[in-house]
């Protein structure tokens, strides 16, 4: 059987995306990237996950101060085995699959023994075909001069944040594909579906009467103990997490995908959140992607069109050059723990980094970067303990608990930042 092995090759500049988990832990559609990976790989070859690599902790050069890196969190919240050497030095026929690799191209399962798959355009590694060891390819930062090399036939690697966003129909697509199989209930009493595509509502999952399913465009997925509330629209293709729930009136539009134990209100459109997040009144989030523990204020409403009706242009992070998108549609990419007050307005391309709390009646700047408080009076940097403070308030109400791991990469992220933002003053 073939070996299956994710790993980070710390390529690109995804931005808030992966400042709390690996580049193939974030929620790329329905699922997160490891789990299409995963999920394509036992259905196209019959190949079961060994485990995935990750950078070391800390390079052996870095700087004392450099924050933790992401291993230990991936070992607690996904229970694999990470770095594992005896996984990397094993026998026999092993996929190496790049955590970027955001839709699995079907070239992948036609490698043969000693040949890398390369994206067009940037020459990196999309995966790798061995027999045996392949520690030294990971120790050597991924590279493939010495392999065979095929070029896939389109690019599917992330390398800028809002490419979740170019991705995003394309991997949701094939997740719902796939996950309409699974249990299913009657379409409950007083529900309006509309369309042909499959409705899958899990048994577990509570829809209201008046809650309208339209699958006229697409498939929709309800997952366990998620519940739509009554007057709520959505629209496929969509999907709502185990145990989220879909508010009084809510419209979530097409190519939607929320994460686990969220809540959300208003309107929705194209946007996947990650997880554990809250937009619970009225305002419009479109083509975007929010982290975990985001909490929108009433009202927040984001561009997600410019008024030319041309292509966007955005930056990673603050100092960085802005760069062309090749996107006419994308909102606002939002880091994990950013909370924003009533009626905040987020501009077209909007980059906010981490632990953010921007408070503003005009239109913050973009980008942000990590653990910036934004008032009209000021731009500061948002001290630790009062943001853990709030970070395990708001943790609690989800009955979670920050692991050390999890507050030592925040305290790191936040230091780091705050020793750049010293210098750039």
């Amino acid at each position: 059987m073939t070996r299956l092995i994710v790993f980070v090759d710390g390529g690109g500049r995804l931005g808030p995306l992966t400042d709390l988990r690996a580049s193939f832990e974030v929620r790329t559609g329905a699922l997160t990237t490891l789990e299409r990976i995963v999920a394509w790989s036992e259905r196209t070859m019959g190949a079961a996950l060994a485990g995935v690599w990750t950078p070391p902790e800390a390079p052996p050069d870095a700087p004392p101060e450099t924050p933790p890196g992401t291993a230990a969190l991936t070992r607690e919240r996904l229970g694999v085995l990470v770095n594992d050497p005896a996984v990397a030095d094993a026998a026999g026929d092993v996929l190496l699959v790049n955590g970027r690799c955001v839709v699995p191209p079907d070239e992948l399962a036609r490698l043969g023994e000693g040949e890398a798959l390369i994206e067009p355009g940037s020459g990196e590694i999309v995966g790798v075909r061995l027999a045996g060891r392949c520690r030294g390819l990971f120790e050597g930062g991924t590279r493939a001069d010495r392999l065979r090399q095929r070029e896939a036939g389109e690019r599917c690697l992330l390398h800028r944040p809002w490419d979740v966003v170019r991705f995003r129909d394309r991997a949701l697509d094939m997740d719902l594909a796939w996950m309409v199989a699974g249990a299913t209930q009657e379409l409950p009493e007083g529900v309006i579906a509309i369309g042909e595509h499959p409705v899958r509502i899990s048994p577990e999952a509570t829809v209201y009467p008046t809650a309208v399913l339209d699958a006229e465009g697409g498939p929709i997925v309800i997952e366990d103990h998620a519940v739509v509330r009554p007057g709520a629209t959505i629209i496929g293709p969509a999907f709502v997490g185990r145990g989220s729930t879909v508010l009084d009136q809510a419209l979530i539009k097409a190519h939607s995908a929320i994460g686990p134990v969220c809540k959300v209100a208003g309107e929705v459109g194209g946007t996947i959140v990650q997880g554990y997040s809250n937009k619970a009144h009225d305002g419009h989030i479109g083509d975007s992607w929010l982290g975990e523990w985001v909490n929108l204020g009433a009202g927040t409403t984001n561009s997600n069109l410019l008024n030319t009706y041309g292509e966007v242009t955005s930056a990673v992070e603050p100092g960085a050059a802005r760069e062309r998108t090749g996107l006419n549609f994308l909102g606002s990419i939002v880091g994990d723990h950013t909370k924003t007050a009533i009626m905040t307005r987020l501009m077209t391309g909007a980059v906010i980094g981490t632990g953010c709390m921007v408070a503003t009646t005009a239109s913050p700047p973009s980008p942000l970067g990590r653990f910036e408080w934004v008032t009209d009076e000021r731009r500061q940097h948002y001290r630790f303990a009062k943001f853990m403070e709030a970070a395990r308030a708001a943790m609690a109400r989800r009955r979670v608990a920050p692991s050390a791991a999890y507050e030592a990469r925040l305290r790191g992220l936040c230091e780091a930042s705050a020793r750049g933002a010293a210098r750039a003053t």
